[in-house]
């Protein structure tokens, strides 16, 4: 069973700055990738961010030049650095990891952004 934990969300002034973690424990495969997404109330869930095991990413457009993802050494965790924020960035924020045939999801953490 995998499990992903997800921190470091919280409260920022428009402008601001947050990173989030995400832990994976359980059985991890050296090929797969990982992803944040986000969700806002009454909006579908979106990819903000992903990247592979060999390091390649991709954002959506409404993120590139002001977050970035990255992998810590270990492999099985992955950090957003959220730079500035906008109100628009409100939403949870979930990781995924993704590893042949299966996915999986953390429990989400909230980032709020006041203007």
């Amino acid at each position: 069973q995998v499990q992903l934990v997800e921190s470091g969300g919280g409260l920022v002034q428009a402008g601001g700055s947050l990173r989030l973690s995400c832990a994976a424990s359980g059985i991890i495969f050296s090929i797969n990738s990982m992803a944040w997404y986000r969700q806002a109330p009454g909006k579908q869930r979106e990819l903000v961010a992903a990247i592979s095991s060999g390091g390649s990413t991709n954002y959506a457009d409404s993120v590139k030049g002001r977050f970035t993802i990255s992998r810590g050494n270990a492999k099985n965790t992955v950090y957003l650095q959220m730079a500035s924020l906008k109100p628009e960035d409100t939403a949870v924020y979930y990781c995924k990891l993704s590893q042949y045939a299966y996915t999986y999801w953390g429990q989400g953490t909230q980032v709020t952004v006041s203007s």
